[in-house]
């Protein structure tokens, strides 16, 4: 049954600040930090000349041989010329395969194989790193240096001046951009996106952020891999919204930033703003003038949203969190304020968007969907991406005609509220939801920086704790904090910086789990 009205409008990522230009051509963009690509740009430009930018670095790509619909890899060092990169390649007409810079060089090695000799743009750090040794002769077409000079590469440098040519435009279907998945569970996969389901969940940007009265700068330290940058840059251009992107999340750095620029809206994924909580004890006060806060990857712990929305000073600042998928792109958004952050149930995802996005719950027992037997959750919506590159087999057991079954696993309230409660791949026997238990005990333990619940080799719910700075953990306060909990293991103490992470920050619970039980044999 088809319940949703398929996007007309495309959005070309290759256009969008030239287009943006037009109307908002003064409207500034300011970094953090240095282009590796365009080192003598510094780090405030204009969308004009962003928009000149793309143009100058596409007609070196079209030089270096890169043409209409190849596939181009863009890995390198994280900065924020990623996006550059991303837009010339779309205006050549090719298509960016979008992989992240944490990604080892075995994994990326996988993805070049099954894209099938792509073009490989990279810089030099990578290639004396992470792809020394790499077979770039049998993986690639061509290899492109984007920094220094390295033998076998072209040098993006040594094309300056490349004459301009007119943008390419694909058929609005046709593959646009491609980003992987989180690879939380094994080797990503990597999405294929067009330009009208691109479109789509620009649409659905756009109503969002008509929240947003005047010029709000808005700051953003978001995945330059992840198609929401894509989105975030359409939106923010074609409104233009002067905005500030940070590349290092230490909270001492965002601080310094956010003081500068003061920003009335901010987004990050939401372990990243957990982290960041500790802006909120900072006597200079670095988020009193955020409005609007936005979380677009996943749930986010109830008491991080009550600690960043009371650390603001603006008159009913409002926290967006928005339930979503690589896949499909948002899906289901709920605000929160100062009065009801606490108290929320960290489970709830909200509500769909009528005419652009729905969702059904589907048992997987027989039993009507519930708290305590919780269904399948599948979406629809005209976001939705074309496949798998590579691998339509797999995309198409999850795609149910109009639906798409993406692995999670909740229930809805009475008032239609649709709550998570965990992948159905990291569920514990035992354990309702993972995921709610890792909420109540940070809402009750402020000495922890991150709680993942795992399981142990028999199957057990073994805690995985970090700490503010490291310190021991008081098990005294942990049995307590958890005593009206289900039964767990006594906690496993990480650091921080140790435990493994996807390009949104999302902790990668499979890998987690193959080196907690390794630990756990080591000790036995």
């Amino acid at each position: 049954m088809l319940l949703i009205r398929k996007n007309k409008t495309p959005l070309y990522i290759g256009l969008i600040s030239e287009r943006a230009a037009v109307k908002h051509g003064g409207t500034p963009t300011t970094l953090d930090h240095d282009l590796d690509v365009l080192p003598e740009v510094g780090r405030r430009f204009t969308t004009a000349e962003f928009a000149d930018h793309v143009d100058d670095i596409a007609a070196r790509l079209h030089a270096a041989g890169v043409r209409p619909a190849e596939r181009v890899v863009i890995h390198k060092s994280a900065n924020f010329d990623i996006c550059l990169l991303a837009c010339a390649v779309a205006r050549v007409g090719a298509v960016p395969v979008m992989l992240s810079p944490h990604l080892d060089g075995e994994t990326v090695a996988t993805l070049l194989a099954r894209l099938d000799r792509p073009t490989l743009l990279t810089d030099a750090a990578k290639l004396d790193g992470e792809l020394a040794g790499l077979a770039f002769a049998e993986l690639t077409e061509r290899v492109v240096s984007v920094t220094a000079p390295r033998p076998g590469a072209i040098t993006l440098a040594d094309l300056a001046g490349s004459p301009r040519r007119a943008p390419v435009v694909l058929g609005p279907d046709e593959p646009a951009l491609m980003t992987h998945t989180s690879g939380t569970t094994g080797v990503p996969k990597l999405v294929v996106h067009s330009a009208r389901s691109l479109g789509s969940r620009y649409r659905w940007q756009t109503m969002v952020v008509r929240f947003i009265r005047g010029p709000q700068t808005v700051a953003m330290h978001v995945s330059y891999v992840h198609s929401r940058m894509y989105l975030g840059l359409a939106v923010l251009q074609m409104r233009g919204l002067p905005a500030v992107f940070i590349d290092d999340p230490a909270p001492e750095k965002v601080a310094e930033v956010l003081l500068k620029h003061r920003p009335g809206v901010l987004e990050t994924h939401p372990n990243q703003f957990l982290e960041w909580e500790a802006l909120a004890d900072d006597p200079r006060a670095p988020l009193a003038t955020v409005k609007f806060f936005n979380s677009t990857f996943d749930a986010i712990h109830p008491s991080t949203m009550h600690k960043l929305l009371h650390a603001s000073r603006r008159r009913s600042p409002v926290f967006l969190q928005v339930y979503g998928q690589s896949e499909c792109g948002p899906l289901t958004a709920r605000t929160y304020r100062k009065r009801n952050a606490l108290k929320a149930d960290g489970r709830c995802q909200g509500y769909p968007t009528p005419g652009m996005t729905t969702y059904r719950l589907v048992s997987r027992d027989g039993k009507r969907p519930s708290r305590t037997s919780p269904g399948y959750i599948d979406v629809q919506t005209s976001g939705r991406a074309l496949t798998y590159y590579g691998e339509q087999e797999r995309f198409d057991k999850q795609a149910l005609g109009p639906w798409w079954r993406g692995g999670d696993v909740g229930y809805r309230t009475k008032w239609g509220c649709l709550h998570l409660l965990d992948r159905e791949v990291d569920t514990i026997p035992g354990i309702d939801s993972t995921l709610e238990v890792e909420d109540a005990v940070l809402s009750r333990l402020d000495e922890l920086t991150e709680f993942v619940l795992v399981p142990g080799p028999a199957k057990e719910p073994v805690p995985v704790v970090c700490t503010r700075q490291d310190r021991p953990l008081d098990l005294d306060r942990w049995r307590t904090a958890v005593a009206d909990l289900p039964p767990m293991t006594d906690p496993v103490s990480w650091r921080l910086g140790d435990l493994p992470r996807t390009a949104t920050a999302k902790i990668r619970r499979v890998e987690l789990i193959r080196r907690l039980h390794e630990q756990m044999a080591g000790s036995a």
